[in-house]
């Protein structure tokens, strides 16, 4: 469980952003501040994990709060203002987000958080397109919901335009992402492109042909451009 606080002025922002945090399970709300100096006193006596920060307050501005924080917690910015922008991610903050705050921008927010996690946890100094392997789920948006899906039950990803379906052992989920966001996002040490549309589970494959891969029995097209990266992992694990 990760422990958040909240600095903002609005009642009405803070609202907004504990409902998008509700979605989630990881995050327990220590505390609510209406500006910094009150937050001071939080930061004192709790293990802050995550701060969401609002900008433009009362006596201090966020960014002026956090520069002047010896070991700051991460960092969230929550902002109607995008001046500050620079300044905020000079400060190696997670995210800087501008109001109002969709869900669906939020959840990647909270993503780019997980994934930091995952990198400090597992005490790693891979390449960034590495920072994802030692995650073992991934959210998934759809039904106005976000679904946290176990990486080791994706069988492949499939695009369909704007939209990806996912393909899991036990069911499907449609979401609102691009295929190249899919393959930025997925750990490459369990994920290959093998085709435009299709992201497959590395561990999945069952068997492979001239021009496609099986899983699940189904067939799959290999892109004549993605086979020799697709060579070369069978290469590396025979």
């Amino acid at each position: 469980m990760y422990n958040c606080l909240i600095i903002d002025d609005e009642p009405i922002a803070i609202r907004v952003i504990k409902n998008h945090l509700s979605a989630f399970t990881d995050f327990l709300v220590v505390a609510e501040c209406n500006n910094a100096l009150e937050a001071m006193s939080v930061l004192s006596k709790e293990k802050i994990d995550l701060l969401f920060c609002d900008i433009q307050m009362p006596q201090i501005t966020g960014v002026d709060f956090v520069r002047s924080l010896a070991h700051p917690p991460k960092v969230i910015f929550t902002t109607a203002y995008r001046d500050y922008a620079i300044e905020a991610f000079e400060l190696n903050v997670i995210d800087y987000l501008l109001k109002p705050i969709s869900f669906e921008r939020f959840a990647k927010a909270i993503n780019n958080f997980f994934e930091l996690e995952s990198l400090q946890n597992g005490k790693t100094s891979e390449k960034k397109e590495n920072l994802n392997d030692n995650r073992n789920f991934i959210f998934l948006k759809a039904d106005k919901k976000h679904y946290k899906v176990d990486l080791c039950d994706i069988l492949y990803f499939e695009s369909l335009g704007d939209y990806v379906m996912a393909y899991t052992i036990n069911n499907k989920i449609v979401t609102k992402e691009r295929i190249s966001f899919m393959a930025e996002t997925l750990p490459e040490s369990q994920f290959i492109q093998i085709h435009r549309s299709y992201i497959v589970s590395i561990h999945k494959i069952e068997s492979l042909g001239p021009g496609f891969v099986e899983i699940n029995k189904k067939k799959l097209p290999v892109g004549r451009s993605y086979r020799p990266l697709l060579s070369r992992l069978l290469d590396n694990n025979n």
